[in-house]
């Protein structure tokens, strides 16, 4: 299929972007790796009056330790977070989470803040953002605000984003010697969707672990954080905590429900190990 018509244009700014936004609305639509957006134009998912360029703004693609935080730039391309030291150092689970995304030729245009904005449930950086308790910045006409990961994701494909804004950055805490990290998924080939994954963070607290956060994707319409499972594993009780999983996923092209709670069980003994056997 072929995409119904639309205008198209390449905003050399920030504030141009914005503008654009604010006076298109719901009728605009930001193009910057163009991985999910291409294919929703095709199917005729998405028909928008206006395509708004992002890829000339400077600025936008940075990756940087700053503080306490790493910053990561919404047009950091995967394949540069892939590659970074920077991630590789201190944020530890979006590097194990990347080479989970698509496959190298959709990693080398995919974009980081891309992959936020879009919001899919199934996707390995929301859930990744969420078990990280990082944080979204991004732009509108009245500026800048920041949105924490737990309020960031509402519903399939919806996010806090208001029509006239776009994602600018995404912050994360850098990791320490106390850094716990974990992730796995299942998926039918690599390089898919997931049926059902989970990433995981936790703090180190004497022989144990503490300050558990659980974030499944695949399993519900955004990444589902499973608090009674995270109380449960910071105990150090493995049974207890998939016990504990109170996950309702839907029947879906991939597996039905069933599977997918089974799945969820065993990817959380999986992850659950590398969290509790980790070692600085």
């Amino acid at each position: 299929m072929k995409p119904a018509p639309f205008a198209y244009t390449k905003a050399r700014t920030l504030k141009e972007a914005v503008t654009l936004l604010a006076k298109h609305k719901d009728d605009a639509r930001l193009l910057a790796g163009g991985q999910s957006l291409i294919a929703t134009l095709n199917m005729r998912l998405s028909a928008p009056e206006l395509l708004i360029d992002i890829n000339g703004i400077k600025g936008l693609d940075g990756i940087a330790k700053k503080g306490k935080f790493v910053e990561i730039g919404a047009l950091a391309r995967h394949a540069q977070v892939e590659r970074s030291d920077v991630i590789s150092r201190h944020a530890p689970l979006i590097a194990l989470a990347m080479p989970h995304i698509g496959h190298p030729a959709i990693r080398n245009r995919g974009t980081f803040g891309g992959s936020i904005a879009f919001a899919d449930p199934a996707a390995e950086l929301p859930a990744c953002l969420l078990a990280l308790g990082g944080e979204i910045e991004v732009a509108g006409p009245k500026g800048k605000r920041k949105v924490k990961a737990d309020a960031f994701f509402k519903g399939l494909f919806e996010t806090a984003l208001r029509p006239q804004e776009m994602v600018t950055a995404v912050r994360v805490p850098a990791a320490d010697k106390n850094t716990r990290v974990g992730f796995a998924e299942l998926a039918r080939r690599h390089g898919d969707y997931a049926i059902v994954g989970l990433a995981a963070t936790a703090r180190a607290a004497g022989k144990g672990i503490a300050d558990v956060r659980l974030a499944f994707f695949g399993v519900g319409a955004t990444p589902v954080r499973t608090k009674k499972a995270e109380t449960a594993l910071a105990t150090g009780n493995i049974d207890a905590a998939v016990n504990a999983l109170d996950l309702e996923p839907h029947d879906d092209v991939q597996a039905t429900a069933k599977v997918k709670k089974h799945l969820a069980g065993v990817l959380l003994r999986r992850v659950a190990k590398q969290l509790l056997e980790a070692r600085p």
